[in-house]
């Protein structure tokens, strides 16, 4: 067998389609090698069907410092990743028995396996590759084939080799098999994106960690990585014992299992992170719908993680095809209306409510490629939950046609919605996106929605055309408005900017500028620039005063709630739409793509990056101030009903609290709550219930980049409505 180099890797958009993949004939820069055994047309090759069994590898090539590997194995064709196996940890020997099928319409384009040695927070190490000519091999039988691994950088080294067994057959639906395909997901397709099952996972604490820093303390934190899912906890300073309490939940895709890599790591400004330890979570081995403790040691390293580990059964996540509608089957809909009733508001308060997304067609999207077209597909996400259509090529106003159900955990969550182009060798290009809160959603209403730029602050070219619908039981929505928000593992890291440092702190001025003017007009009314605005101040201040009494807090609140709320329905609403918010992130925007362009030629920021980390420090706590003083002023406006009506029934039960129970016997309650809470659940994750709900209150900048955009005239939609299921 002959070797080739590295080449590019796919994509990492999608590489949650790894199983089965559908490939167009696309002409290799690498000419077929070998004789060929099979008869291939020479001219319309047609369809092919290409099934793996990647066996084992045997010898492979040291890279970590133990004297072994963690290796992983990659099948490309035509520059595209088709498959990812799992990885066999510490193991130069291992044993993959992993099947694969691949739809393939050019046997004479070759097959490249590459290996890598996986290196968790770091860039995994190549062993070595080899390439299998499809063409060599006979048709409709079943060959061995054992593959030398090469590195070009190093042709005479042995770096082992790994052993496969291929069928290659003759598809009997020719071309219509890749006409259909390429319009329709395929069966293996849609279930390599969905999951089997959740791994809920709670970090308790670390004990007797190693010391990193001169002070004999560190600043830990710890990653956690399950396939291609990650996730990053809170930095705790200064402690060998740290205290996180943070919980998260990963997809489980393998039905075996999984194995969990946790590292451990130190923080330090202005330098690389130090690393304290690693340990890992083998998931086959845990039993299911039932919570484990682990405490588990750190290799290379001192001390233990202990964690909380749940494997429970996956929800409700599917794709298909517009013709199989669950809201249209009659059975079914009646289902989920049962299960989201009133009637069954204590049962599995996770489960809040159900979403369906019909992603129909976009229309006039930007021209990616060089022949003016496109290969878009969009991306569907929900918090941490993503699915993805299929591709259609070669297409500026394609038809998707999909149906995507999700279990909504939070109905203050926001749908995203972005369309990409797929490119051969290179990560797919942003065409478009539109974010939907799932409290704005008008059930059964078909509505072409302008796409937006990446920071949703203006548009793009072009419009997509979704239909959604959202079922939810309010009681359950509302107890989880009170707990705290699902954190999105994959997240942009906070850079530098003076545009966005500009933005929070004119954001933040105008938040105190609000104290200010309050603190001015009161006292105006005791300097009596205004005789009758003094004496009426005067009068109410004695009837206050007089009267108070601790509920009536909670009653003037409730009172503005409700004063703002006859105003909006009267048609008095002195709500503004924030241009000033708007125009500063769409300055925000043009720095971005100035910084964009100025990247390679400035270098300075690398230069200076611990002060660039106190400025951005200083730029989110701005971020945070400005967003709680604008949360608090978003509820009483009535920004989101929902939120304003739970509002107003809290402020109503601690008006009647504080009417009719003394003071003291409320202090003794809470003061007993929060000391015996520890004893009574010592794993239970702390929470402000108030600062949850201002969580779920979107920020003005939240507001605008929510804001929908008025559609071109010319792309009027056809509404069509159904029974609201609302």
């Amino acid at each position: 067998m002959n070797t080739c180099g590295s080449i590019a890797f796919y994509s990492p958009l999608r590489k949650c389609m790894k199983k089965t993949v559908l490939l167009r004939g696309v002409s290799a820069k690498t000419s077929s090698v070998g004789p060929s055994n099979a008869d291939f047309p020479s001219g319309d090759p047609g369809m092919y069907q290409l099934d793996i069994t990647l066996r084992r590898g045997q010898n492979l090539a040291a890279r970590d410092r133990g004297g072994t590997s963690d290796p992983y194995v990659k099948f490309k064709l035509g520059g595209k990743e088709v498959f990812r196996s799992k990885t066999i940890h510490k193991n130069l020997n291992p044993v993959w028995e992993e099947k694969t099928c691949i739809l393939i319409d050019n046997p004479r384009e070759p097959l490249y396996i590459k290996v890598f040695d996986y290196d968790f927070g770091l860039q995994d190490d190549f062993i070595g590759s080899a390439f299998l000519n499809l063409a060599s091999l006979e048709l409709n039988r079943q060959t061995d084939v054992t593959l030398s691994l090469k590195d070009p950088h190093y042709p005479d080294h042995d770096l082992g080799n790994i052993l496969l067994s291929v069928l290659l057959a003759p598809r009997e639906e020719q071309r219509e098999v890749f006409q259909t395909q390429s319009l329709r997901l395929s069966d293996l397709h849609r279930k390599s994106q969905l999951w089997r099952g959740i791994v809920s996972i709670t970090l308790i604490e670390g004990r007797e960690l190693k010391a990193m820093d001169a002070n004999g303390l560190s600043d830990p934190y710890v990653k956690f990585r399950l396939g291609h899912q990650k996730y990053k906890s809170k930095i705790m300073p200064k402690t060998l014992n740290p205290q996180w309490r943070e919980q998260f939940d990963f997809h489980l895709y393998e039905e075996r299992g999984g194995i969990i890599d946790i590292t451990v790591w130190d923080k330090d400004a202005g330098k690389k992170d130090d690393f304290i330890g690693r340990c890992q979570v083998d998931l086959s081995t845990l039993s299911k719908e039932q919570t484990h403790k682990l405490e588990m040691p750190l290799e290379e390293g001192e001390g233990c993680l202990v964690l909380l580990v749940t494997l429970t059964a996956s929800a409700a996540v599917t794709i298909s095809d517009l013709s199989v509608n669950s809201l249209e089957d009659p059975k079914e809909r009646e289902e989920i209306l049962k299960r989201y009733s009133p009637m069954r508001m204590f049962h599995n308060m996770k489960d809040v409510g159900f979403l369906q997304v019909k992603v129909i067609r976009a229309e006039a999207l930007m021209a990616a490629d060089v022949t003016g077209k496109s290969d878009p597909f969009c991306v569907v996400e929900l918090n941490n939950d993503r699915l993805l259509t299929h591709t259609v090529y070669k297409n500026l106003n394609p038809e998707w046609n999909k149906i995507f159900t999700f279990n909504v955990k939070d109905i203050h969550s926001v749908l995203e919605v972005t369309v990409y182009d797929e490119d051969r060798d290179r990560s797919a290009d942003f065409l478009g996106k539109v974010a939907i809160p799932l409290l704005s959603i008008q059930n059964g209403e078909q509505k072409a929605y302008v796409l937006k730029n990446k920071q949703l602050t203006g548009p793009t070219k072009g419009v997509i055309y979704l239909e959604i619908d959202v079922i939810f039981n309010a009681v359950k929505a509302s107890v989880r408005t009170l707990m705290p928000k699902e954190q999105k593992y994959i997240e942009e890291e906070n850079r530098l900017s003076k545009q966005l440092l500009l933005r929070n702190f004119i954001r933040m001025k105008r938040c105190v500028m609000v104290l200010i003017n309050a603190a001015y007009y009161i006292n105006s009314c005791f300097d009596w620039d205004s005789p009758p605005r003094s004496l009426a101040a005067f009068l109410l201040f004695l009837f206050v005063v007089w009267n108070f009494e601790l509920y009536m807090i909670p009653l003037a609140l409730l009172l503005l709630l409700a004063w703002n709320y006859f105003l909006i329905i009267s048609g008095k609403d002195n709500r503004q739409h924030d241009t000033v918010v708007e125009d500063m992130l769409e300055d925000e925007e043009e720095e971005d793509d100035r910084d964009d362009k100025d990247s390679e030629k400035k270098g300075f920021m690398d230069k200076l990056y611990a002060i660039q980390e106190v400025c951005v420090s200083v730029q989110n706590i701005l971020d945070e101030v400005a967003s709680f003083g604008e949360r608090i002023k978003n509820t009483f406006n009535w920004t989101v009903p929902f939120l304003s009506w739970l509002a107003i029934v809290a402020l109503c039960v601690f008006t009647v609290i504080l009417y009719f129970i003394p003071l003291r016997y409320i202090v003794l309650v809470w003061g007993i709550n929060k000391f015996t809470k520890k004893l009574r659940s010592p794993y239970a994750i702390d929470n402000n219930e108030l600062l949850d709900f201002l969580s779920r209150v979107p920020s003005d900048v939240q507001v605008v980049q929510y804001h929908e955009l008025k559609q071109d005239p010319s792309h009027s939609p056809s509404k069509r409505k159904k029974n609201n299921p609302g």
